[in-house]
C-alpha cells in the first residue's frame, strides 16, 4: 500500500473548521498571548505558523460536496478546483525538464480500454517515429511490424515533432497561453467528415480540450509550461475536479471535467494522478439511457462506464523498446 497517498486521500476528506470553533479559539488564544512574556509569543509564532502549514495541506485537496452516483459507481467527491490546480501547478513546476527528442527518436504509449459492452480490457501499444514518418506496433502473431507513414495532407493529426513544436512555442503566462491555444487556427478548423455540417465548438471547449491533449502527451514537456496549463486551466469558466474517478487500470485520481455547453448524456472525466498530477486516462460515465431517434432500446444504459489508462508515455531510441 501506498502510506503517503493514502494519507493525501485521509487529509480531503477532512472538512476545514467552522466559524463556530475559529472565532471562540482565537479569542482565548488572543487573550492567552497578552498575559504572557515575549518567549511565549514566540513559541506561540511557531505554533501558528505550524497550524497554517497544516491548514494549507488539508486545503489542497478542500472537498466541496459529495456527489452519489448511478448504482453501480461509488460516490465521488467534488472538490475546490482552484486549490487543487494551483497546487497542481506548483508540483508540475518542479518537475525535472526533458531534452527535445531527435527526429529519428520514437515516441512509444502503453494504454489500456475497456468499453461499456465489453468485459474485455483491451491493451495497446504503439511507437511512432518523432518525425511521424513511421510507426510500429505488435501483429497477431507477436512479431514487430514497422511501417511508413505516408503524408497525408487532408489528416489533422500532428506527428509528435509537429505537436512538440507548437508546444514549446506557447508563453507560460496562463492568460496568453489560454489565448493562443484558443486561437490557434489548426485546433479551430480541424478535418471533418465529408457529407457532415462542421459545427462551432466554443471557445472554452476547444481550450480545455487541447490543453488536455497537450497534458495527455507528457513525453516531452517543460516544466514550466505545465505549471502554466494548469493555472490556465482554473481560468476556464466550468472546469470541475471530483475526486475518486477510475481509469481502466484501477487507479484511483483526480477526475477533471468541465461542465458543458451542451446538454448530453455523458459525462467525460481526464483523470490525473492525485500526487503527480500526471495524466492517468479518460473515463466517460453516461448520466441517463442513450437512445438514437428511433430506437426502442438504449445504446447504452445510465451508469455504464467507458474507461482509458495511459500506463507509459515516453521517448525511446528504437521501436520495441519500453523505456
Amino acid at each position: 500500500m501506498d502510506d503517503l497517498r493514502s494519507l493525501r486521500e485521509w487529509r480531503a476528506e477532512v472538512p476545514e473548521p467552522g466559524q463556530e470553533w475559529i472565532i471562540p479559539e482565537r479569542r482565548r488564544l488572543l487573550t492567552r498571548m497578552r498575559g504572557r512574556g515575549q518567549a511565549l509569543r514566540r513559541r506561540m509564532l511557531v505554533v501558528v505558523a505550524l497550524g497554517a502549514a497544516a491548514a494549507l495541506a488539508v486545503a489542497t485537496l478542500r472537498p466541496e460536496t459529495s456527489i452519489p452516483g448511478p448504482a453501480n459507481t461509488p460516490s465521488v467527491v467534488r472538490l475546490d478546483s482552484s486549490v487543487v490546480l494551483a497546487h497542481a501547478a506548483e508540483v508540475t513546476g518542479r518537475r525535472k525538464g526533458a531534452q527535445v527528442p531527435l527526429p529519428t527518436q520514437w515516441h512509444y504509449t502503453k494504454t489500456l480500454d475497456k468499453q461499456p459492452i465489453s468485459d474485455t480490457t483491451k491493451t495497446h501499444e504503439r511507437w511512432l517515429r518523432y518525425d511521424g514518418k513511421q510507426s510500429a506496433g505488435f501483429g497477431e502473431d507477436g512479431e514487430l511490424v514497422v511501417r511508413d507513414v505516408p503524408p497525408d495532407p487532408g489528416d489533422d493529426d500532428l506527428s509528435p515533432q509537429q505537436y512538440d513544436a507548437k508546444l514549446r512555442a506557447l508563453p507560460t503566462d496562463p492568460r496568453k497561453l489560454l489565448a493562443k491555444v484558443t486561437g490557434d487556427r489548426h485546433w479551430i478548423e480541424g478535418a471533418h467528415e465529408e457529407g457532415v455540417p462542421k459545427s462551432a465548438e466554443p471557445a472554452d471547449a476547444r481550450a480545455y480540450r487541447v490543453i488536455m491533449l497537450y497534458l495527455s502527451r507528457y513525453g516531452s514537456m517543460p516544466p514550466r509550461l505545465e505549471a502554466a496549463m494548469f493555472h490556465a486551466l482554473a481560468l476556464i469558466p466550468g472546469v470541475r475536479i471530483e475526486q475518486g474517478v477510475r481509469d481502466a487500470a484501477g487507479r484511483s485520481g483526480l477526475g477533471v471535467w468541465r461542465a458543458g455547453d451542451f446538454d448530453t448524456p455523458e459525462r467525460r472525466y481526464d483523470i490525473l494522478d492525485p500526487v503527480t498530477y500526471r495524466y492517468l486516462g479518460h473515463q466517460t460515465l453516461w448520466l441517463r439511457d442513450y437512445l438514437r431517434p428511433g430506437d426502442s432500446e438504449p445504446i447504452v444504459r445510465k451508469g455504464a462506464v467507458w474507461n482509458t489508462a495511459l500506463l507509459s508515455s515516453v521517448i525511446v531510441d528504437r521501436p520495441g523498446r519500453r523505456g
